[in-house]
């Protein structure tokens, strides 16, 4: 019960935390009445039943690597009434597409983490049909976000050397993601800016709560006891300082690429 309850608040946190992008997201792709709609990385859903809704007469299939986050995608979606929205575990990089089987590819912030992204992007291509569009949202370069710096800093204030790569920010050099998607087999990329802040929740002490899952949070954390608490306090410190009347927002900003199957 404990696991599900928590996996239920990351996924609200998580649609939270986006609400804003999330709004620019669904204007761009702007999903046509009867479109064949694939979401990769859909999580909890949130992406794959907007578009369901705007494609009355297509469909919309999410799909994800996370289990229980189907889970609440699957039974959100019935709640909903939403008939054409479906769910699968797959990942996007190796599963078996037909040909052409989609008008339109979209993706909020769920195509970052490939192990091989030309691959990814290769079958991608391959599962949209000639002409068909494709819309994801990316992150932007980690000292561009601050979300990203607040949270390291926190960490390890001390810490003067590069900090580590990560697959969060793997797309945020346009050069190098337009190389990868004309490879793949697109055209027509086009980068829009988007700086909207990211929202943390309504206080400093359920910020912290769900931080503390994050996988460099969580790694942080285990420490002996005394270095475990100082952590939190740096961290608590940090999350107040980005108070507000309407929450906890730090700045951030993000890319959106829109883009065409060539043909």
């Amino acid at each position: 019960m404990m696991a599900e309850e928590a996996v239920l608040n990351f996924a609200d946190f998580y649609d939270a935390e986006l609400a804003l992008h999330n709004a620019h997201f669904r204007v761009v792709a702007a999903v046509g009445h009867s479109d064949r709609v694939l979401d990769i990385g859909c999580g909890a859903g949130q992406t794959t039943r907007d578009a369901a809704r705007a494609a009355e007469k297509g469909r919309a299939h999410g799909i994800d690597l996370s289990v229980t986050m189907l889970e609440i995608a699957r039974r959100r979606s019935a709640e909903e009434g939403l008939s054409n929205a479906t769910f699968e575990v797959a990942d996007a990089q190796n599963h078996v597409f037909a040909q052409g089987e989609f008008d339109i590819c979209i993706s909020r912030f769920g195509v970052m983490f490939f192990a091989d992204p030309a691959a990814a992007f290769a079958n991608i291509a391959n599962a949209l049909r000639p002409g068909g569009r494709f819309v994801f949202m990316v992150w932007q370069g980690r000292d561009r976000n601050e979300w990203a710096t607040g949270i390291h800093e926190a960490l390890d204030p001390e810490a003067t050397g590069p900090v580590a790569a990560s697959k969060a920010f793997s797309l945020s050099e346009p050069s190098v993601t337009s190389a990868l998607l004309e490879t793949a087999g697109f055209t027509a990329i086009e980068f829009y800016e988007i700086n909207e802040p990211v929202y943390y929740g309504p206080n400093p002490q359920t910020a912290l709560a769900t931080i503390q899952t994050f996988e460099n949070v969580e790694k942080a954390l285990n420490h002996p006891t005394a270095t475990a608490a100082k952590i939190r306090a740096r961290l608590l410190d940090m999350l107040e300082a980005h108070q507000t009347l309407h929450g906890i927002h730090f700045d951030s900003r993000a890319w959106l690429i829109t883009g065409r199957r060539h043909g």
